[in-house]
């Protein structure tokens, strides 16, 4: 009850005309987990906005190590080994010739990380805000440790705002580690419910196989099995363009790699030039400069200035060739980083609403493994519904997205990436504005303000298109009182319920066109 008033005199009272709104909550905030240059908050998140504040927090490329190999003939260029596949090498990869050529260049065990690269591609590719957990420094002497991930994942329950999680460096571990984390991973969003995973296939850049035992995708598909509607996964991987031919010298060989390509360098220069000619001496001399290093010479951008790697760079195919092989394998990234920015990127100009789908991937040249209409078919809609995305080529069209399913492509309800996003900021906005009537009278007044808090929320939505409907009514309802929503032992028991029901907007993803002769009429 308002203070009696006792004093003569003019009072000024305020009421607020009008009730609360419901705030939508940000949709496409990715937290990234793996290994960075620089720990400054070991397993803590960190927020970010740009690639600049992720240089200067987290440090910059990890100085990965390669093993070469020369190529069959000393001076030739190497028949199909200039693009690697990337990834591990695989334990299946054995050629069935035996003359099949071997890789230029092998990364050393523990050398790789992904972590970096794929932060390169996900601004690229349109991102901004995110939330960085670095599990630990560059470390080229042990395997990478499951555990750390998972550290990493009971961290970030504790902050709100990352509505993706993406492990880049997760496809590094051995297969058993790598299905856990993606176990967790979709755990912790159904825990969580304001988050999806985007996992990446393992070993995703090598093609299908016939042998079920040996398929990548049906191996993928057996390393995950619950929370599904909450993943998403992409394939193949992509061969991008994010490491180009001034960032690589050979200092990213090891010693015995070095040896090697002097060898094959020296081979070289010996039977292109005579050993009278001058410029066989100096081309030797060149290479007897190459010596092994932790690291070149590189400006601020970390581009090498090294003046015997842009020498040999002029001088030698054999190290064009061998550096272009490290360039390309480095390039090969699996697509979850990138796919996090085309998440942001959609969502900010269209909105969470749009399907992520029939979008090019920018900083990409091609996946590693063309796909046809035929080998989508089990991709897009397998018997067991764990449905994974195309990443395609199209002749005049280039690489696109060509699918947009969640891994519970069975469900009608979850069965797309869109709805399942969709409802998450739609529940996650309305949770947030409902926090505001914790304690409020539970009667008929709160009910009300409450109701017509959310259908003012959705209103707003469906003029932006996320619902579909010809009128409001169609498009969505919000129940909530005694004998709607409510029992009396309910309200004695303090529990509102609010009953929403929604018409979410369904990507087209089969148009079919009929066309039929009709009878000339003149």
């Amino acid at each position: 009850m308002a203070a009696a008033i006792k004093t003569p005199g003019v009072y000024i009272k305020e009421l607020n005309a009008f009730p609360n709104s419901v705030v939508e909550v940000p949709t496409a905030v990715p937290a990234f987990i793996g290994c960075t240059e620089n720990q400054p908050t070991p397993n803590i998140p960190t927020r970010i906005t740009s690639l600049a504040e992720f240089h200067s927090k987290f440090g910059g490329a990890p100085k990965t190590k390669f093993s070469y190999t020369a190529p069959a003939a000393a001076g030739a260029a190497p028949t199909g080994n200039a693009a690697p596949t990337g990834g591990a090498a695989p334990a299946n990869a054995t050629p069935a010739n035996a003359a099949a050529p071997l890789p230029l260049v092998s990364p050393a065990d523990n050398n790789r990380f992904l972590m970096y690269y794929g932060m390169r591609l996900f601004f690229d590719n349109g991102g901004g805000p995110c939330w960085i957990v670095s599990i630990g420094k560059y470390d080229y002497t042990k395997p990478k440790d499951k555990e750390k991930f998972k550290d990493a994942l009971e961290a970030l329950k504790k902050i709100q705002e990352p509505t993706m999680l993406v492990t880049p460096d997760a496809v590094l571990l051995d297969r058993p580690g790598w299905q856990e984390v993606c176990q967790q991973m979709l755990l912790h969003c159904a825990a969580m419910q304001s988050r999806v995973s985007i996992l990446d296939v393992y070993d995703g850049n090598l093609p299908r196989e016939s042998d079920e035992t040996r398929d990548v995708i049906t191996l993928f598909r057996d390393a995950v099995t619950d929370n599904l509607n909450y993943g998403q996964a992409y394939y193949p991987w992509v061969k991008t363009s994010i490491v180009d031919d001034s960032e690589v010298d050979f200092n990213f060989l090891t010693a015995d790699g070095i040896t090697a390509l002097k060898a094959a360098l020296s081979t070289e220069a010996k039977t292109t030039y005579a050993d009278t000619d001058p410029r066989q001496r100096k081309l030797l001399e060149l290479i007897d400069k190459v010596k092994a290093a932790d690291a070149g010479a590189t400006e601020s951008n970390g581009k090498t200035t090294d003046p015997t790697h842009l020498s040999l760079v002029q001088a030698s195919k054999t190290y064009r060739d061998a550096m272009k092989a490290i360039k390309d394998y480095l390039n090969v990234q699996p697509p979850s980083a990138g796919m996090a920015g085309v998440y942001t990127r959609v969502d900010n100009f269209e909105g969470v609403f749009k399907a992520p789908a029939n979008t090019g991937m920018n900083s990409v040249i091609e996946p590693c493994v063309n796909i046809n209409n035929d080998e989508q078919e089990d991709l897009n809609v397998p018997l067991n519904g764990k449905a994974v995305n195309a990443i395609r080529s199209f002749v005049g069209r280039g690489t696109l997205i060509w699918g947009a399913r969640t891994l519970d492509g069975n469900s009608q309800d979850w069965r797309y990436v869109n709805v399942r996003r969709t409802i998450i900021m739609l529940e996650q906005s309305c949770k947030n504005a409902a926090l505001a009537y914790v304690f409020a009278p539970n009667n008929a007044s709160t009910w009300l303000t409450l109701k017509n808090m959310i259908s003012n929320f959705l209103t707003n939505q469906w003029k932006a298109g996320a619902l579909v409907g010809a009128s409001r009514e169609e498009a969505f309802s919000v129940d909530v009182g005694l004998g709607a929503t409510m029992t009396s032992d309910d309200i004695l028991d303090g529990f509102m319920r609010v009953t929403v029901k929604v018409a979410l907007v369904r990507p087209a993803e089969f148009i079919v066109i009929t066309f039929q002769q009709k009878q000339q009429t003149s």
